[in-house]
């Protein structure tokens, strides 16, 4: 394997849409989701590996989860835990690691990725990110992977690309012309219709070089605060550092830092499937369905007259379902959850005014 080849896995998000099952205190990527045996970091590290030295997966994610991370993942060393002392965005972070992999490898490059995703072709997914790589480690690039969009998806943000040059036609490698935000249905139909746009999935490969090379240029503050603690990375002076100037930083996405400001950002189109796994009806699209379009991570579940349900449950519990058509079903912990599909995305709400009414803390 290619010792110059690193990995940011972001696993620092809480995947509040996923309540009851995803809580502050054990958010989702450490949940086996697809009730395949693996959780969903588990699922990532794996995936990387394939192509990136295990000692160079490097877990980004908040100090409370230190724990879980070296409990999920044996074959990770404390070095390689990155720990957040407090939230502020994906730019921050993203930052810090890659100045911690550049003083360990001025060669380095890297796939920054989240924990969540799922992606069932692990060998086109690597062989996309061996193409970025063998670009990024020859030119100035900020590399990202675009997802080719099979409906007018308002939930994602858009990559456009050009439509006229490739950067390099056997690799596919495409020049972006700018990010759009989420658009509207009829916006989002256009997009589709023009044929050069992506969606953004937030998968980026760059040289340690070139992103803090973006950083210097875009984000001048930003880099002089981290910039300062580049003697104590990789020294036991790191964390004592970053407790003070960590929470200095500026809330501010990798996007909107550098992604949308820089001249040099590329794109190549996957040639896997994806999925982000973002709310439980992404979770029920991908899980096998029976014959009446319900999706069961549950062993003991009798349905009657019920069709298009997700239903998931401890796998020693007995559920009973009458008369329901489309409805999330969550058993977990000490919360049941009988809520419309339609309405998932008032989830990360909900679960604010239950904490609010019944004044406990939901973990």
């Amino acid at each position: 394997m290619n010792k110059n080849y690193y990995a940011i896995l972001m696993a620092g998000g809480v995947g509040s849409r996923f309540w009851p099952v995803s809580t502050q205190e054990f958010p989702k990527q450490f949940h086996d989701m697809l009730g395949t045996g693996d959780t969903l970091i588990q699922k990532t590290f794996h995936r990387l590996a394939r192509l990136i030295p295990k000692e160079n997966i490097f877990i980004l994610t908040n100090e409370r989860y230190n724990d879980l991370v070296l409990e999920q993942l044996p074959e990770v060393e404390q070095r390689q835990v990155v720990l957040e002392p407090a939230m502020r965005n994906t730019a921050p972070c993203i930052l810090y690691a890659s100045l911690k992999i550049q003083k360990e490898n001025p060669n380095a490059v890297m796939i920054v990725a989240p924990s969540d995703h799922w992606i069932e072709d692990e060998v086109t997914f690597s062989k996309n990110v061996q193409s970025a790589f063998d670009y990024c480690e020859n030119n100035d690039a900020l590399m990202t992977l675009g997802i080719q969009p099979t409906f007018p998806n308002t939930g994602y943000g858009y990559i456009e690309f050009n439509k006229v040059s490739e950067v390099l036609e056997d690799t596919k490698v495409k020049s972006v012309n700018q990010f759009r935000e989420k658009p509207n249905y009829e916006t989002a139909k256009e997009f589709l219709a023009q044929g050069n746009f992506l969606w953004n999935a937030g998968i980026f490969m760059w040289s340690a070089k070139s992103v803090i090379t973006a950083f210097q240029n875009n984000q001048p503050e930003l880099y002089q605060l981290f910039e300062v603690g580049i003697s104590a990375y990789n020294t036991k002076a790191e964390s004592d550092f970053i407790k003070e100037n960590y929470p200095l930083a500026e809330n501010i996405s990798v996007d909107y830092a550098i992604m949308e400001k820089s001249k040099n950002v590329h794109v190549i189109a996957a040639e896997f499937d994806w999925n982000d796994l973002g709310t439980w009806g992404s979770l029920y699209d991908k899980l096998e369905k029976d014959n009446k379009d319900n999706a069961l991570v549950s062993d003991k579940v009798l349905l009657e007259n019920a069709e298009g349900n997700i239903v998931r449950a401890p796998k020693d519990k007995v559920v009973v379902i009458d008369g329901l058509k489309d409805y999330i079903i969550v058993d977990h912990d000490k919360t049941l959850l009988i809520y419309p599909k339609g309405k998932e995305q008032e989830i990360k709400q909900l679960q604010k005014r239950v904490k609010d009414k019944f004044e406990v803390q939901l973990v």
